[in-house]
């Protein structure tokens, strides 16, 4: 795409907490048992990611439900419009508001629109509906897209809606001019690298901050540097992951003590790699890839519920629930691994959220 003054751009502060790392949770769904909106739960989760230390929020994403925007659920705008009145009302103007975009390109520009004018700043383009596209059609349609707001790669494994993309899309990607970041989720170390060097060849990587979506490999992504042939190695900088929707206040940490490591050049001693493992093993319970991730939002809601943040696991589809076994799975890595939750921290401002 040929560089254009007239594309929108972040502003100046948000680039620079963008490519400094941010948390940024993938926002869930809160329901009622008759799976309708539950707005006050909605706004409490939008308020303690917040108050958690998140630098920003991803609405109508995966973890979201993409059900929300069928014309019979009719929650696309609903559920935008909470988490930006939640954002100014918690912090103002700082946090960074992405909004995931899909379907085919008039659909996804109807749905980008929408989100820039409810106040977001990024879209996250999940391109699964254009599943048999060339490279050519995908970019122009995410040069279509940039138009309306500056753009957020997202490469989803295909498992959960998304498709192959490769080392060529990447590197023409990132050379949007206001493409600003990519969440790299293909639970794949193969096509992590694809994004890492197309974005490295770019020369945009000063400007294309690189996020983790690999919800298996979460802090190892955010402590390991990627040699590339262009100079400094590349190093992903934060996460936009359904893993950080809950016990967030513990996430802000891994991602602080992560960059004080990169920062000083220290070493990854053992304690870091068996917590790395422990998260692995936690996210494990919670996403069901035992089951191809079948339960993987459910799981998510369902340590939300037992924080009191969430009142059930509902989902607005009735069949979708913890898969065979996943409830034990769960009740293990509690019992495992306490330190990674952050109940202790919810039920001191639960009240506040649920106000």
């Amino acid at each position: 795409m040929t560089a254009t003054a007239t594309l929108p751009q972040l502003a100046p502060e948000k680039a620079r907490s963008l490519r400094a790392g941010l948390v940024i949770p993938a926002h869930p769904l809160a329901l009622t048992a008759e799976r309708r909106l539950d707005e006050r739960r909605q706004r409490a989760l939008s308020r303690y990611y917040l108050a958690a230390g998140a630098g920003g929020l991803a609405v109508a994403v995966h973890t979201t439900q993409f059900t929300i925007r069928e014309p019979k659920v009719g929650l696309l705008r609903p559920v935008l419009e909470l988490a930006a009145a939640a954002a100014r009302e918690e912090v103002g103007a700082s946090a960074l508001l992405v909004a995931g975009v899909v379907g085919q390109t008039e659909h996804s520009l109807r749905e980008a629109r929408l989100a820039a004018d409810l106040g977001y700043d990024a879209l996250l383009v999940q391109l699964g509906a254009l599943r048999d596209a060339p490279d050519d059609v995908l970019l122009e349609h995410c040069g279509r897209l940039a138009e309306v707001r500056p753009l957020f790669g997202f490469y989803l494994q295909p498992s959960v809606g998304g498709r192959l993309l490769s080392y060529g899309f990447w590197r023409r990607f990132a050379e949007i001019e206001n493409a600003v970041a990519i969440k790299i989720a293909p639970f794949n170390r193969y096509q992590t690298l694809d994004v890492v060097r197309g974005v490295a060849d770019s020369g945009r990587a000063d400007e294309v901050a690189l996020y983790t979506g690999n919800d298996d490999h979460i802090l190892l992504d955010l402590l390991t540097p990627f040699s590339t042939e262009k100079g400094a190695p590349l190093r992903i900088v934060g996460g936009l992951l359904g893993h950080w929707a809950t016990w967030t206040k513990r996430a802000v940490e891994q991602l602080a003590q992560a960059h004080a490591l990169v920062r000083e050049g220290a070493p990854v001693g053992p304690d870091v790699l068996v917590l790395a493992n422990q998260i692995t093993d936690a996210n494990a319970a919670l996403f069901d890839p035992q089951h191809a991730f079948a339960g993987c939002i459910p799981g998510i809601h369902e340590a939300l519920r037992r924080q009191g943040l969430l009142a059930g696991r509902w989902c607005l589809d009735e069949h979708e629930e913890l898969s065979p076994g996943q409830m034990e799975e769960i009740d293990r890595v509690y019992a495992a691994y306490p330190h990674l939750m952050d109940d202790e921290f919810v039920s001191e401002h639960l009240d506040e959220w649920l106000r």
